[in-house]
């Protein structure tokens, strides 16, 4: 069978009611309550950051689950991509697509523990990530098969003393963050027709959708003056003991915590 190739349009986004949106009756991928919570979760901490794809006539093609999310919060409408280019069989096979190739991609092991750890030392909350409490204690127990060590000894008590050294050339300022999403967010709320008070609550919480390359923060950290780091000490952006942290040109965690790591350890 020969494929229909169609051409696609300039697709814009366009927001469209909830409920106006129509389910694929046929959708073989299913979502749970608490697949659905934590879809609704990402939504509430990250934004509508991925549109539903919809057909000509308001079909879902992909984004059952966002949909759903989407309802469970009470949102009126969703960003939505039109993909009316689709022969209907290139409908139904994408319906599939969507959710299986994003299957096929594998990990990183050890980078994603690299970044989990990370994103665990600035307190973020990893349960918006997707990862389930034993996914979340083998990725931190790397290889380990013994199953020795229980979550809550990966997961809130286990220190990972970072290390802090010039490896590579200082990042520029605008290596360390990406804040085009709330640029546009804040341009969007000032443009909006709202009471002063509420723009200024409203731009506050736009800072959030600034994304930080900790990666890079690391390192430009460790080649910053003093003023720097202990300044950006106090923005969460790194975590240290400052007193006791310059030693050969990087900075070390305070023997005192170590100290208590070991002492931790020697509890177990």
């Amino acid at each position: 069978m020969q494929t229909v190739k169609r051409e696609m349009t300039k697709a814009k986004i366009e927001h469209v009611k909830t409920e106006a949106l129509i389910p694929y009756a046929r959708n073989s991928r299913t979502h749970s309550e608490q697949q659905v919570a934590q879809i609704a979760a990402s939504i509430r901490e990250f934004g509508f950051t991925n549109p539903v794809l919809i057909d000509a006539e308001n079909g879902i093609i992909a984004g059952h689950g966002r949909v759903m999310a989407a309802q469970k919060l009470g949102r009126k409408d969703v960003p939505c991509l039109r993909l009316d280019h689709l022969t209907d069989a290139q409908k139904r096979a994408y319906v599939i697509a969507d959710n299986k190739l994003a299957l096929n991609a594998g990990w990183d092991d050890e980078m994603l523990r690299i970044e989990l750890d990370e994103l665990k030392a600035v307190d973020f909350d990893l349960s918006l990530i997707g990862f389930d409490d034993d996914e979340l204690r083998d990725i931190f127990n790397g290889s380990d098969e013994t199953g020795s060590e229980s979550l809550s000894e990966n997961y809130s008590r286990k220190i990972t003393a970072p290390i802090y050294e010039i490896t590579g050339e200082k990042p520029k300022t605008g290596d360390l963050y990406n804040d085009e999403k709330t640029l546009l967010l804040k341009a969007e709320i000032e443009q909006a027709d709202l009471p002063d008070d509420v723009k200024r609550f409203l731009t506050l919480a736009a800072d959030r959708h600034t994304v930080f390359n900790f990666k890079n923060i690391a390192e430009f950290y460790a080649h910053s003056d003093i003023e720097t780091q202990q300044l950006m000490e106090q923005s969460a952006l790194v975590i240290v003991d400052f007193d006791k942290a310059i030693e050969n040109g990087f900075v070390k965690l305070a023997s005192g915590m170590m100290k208590q790591v070991k002492a931790i350890k020697n509890d177990q």
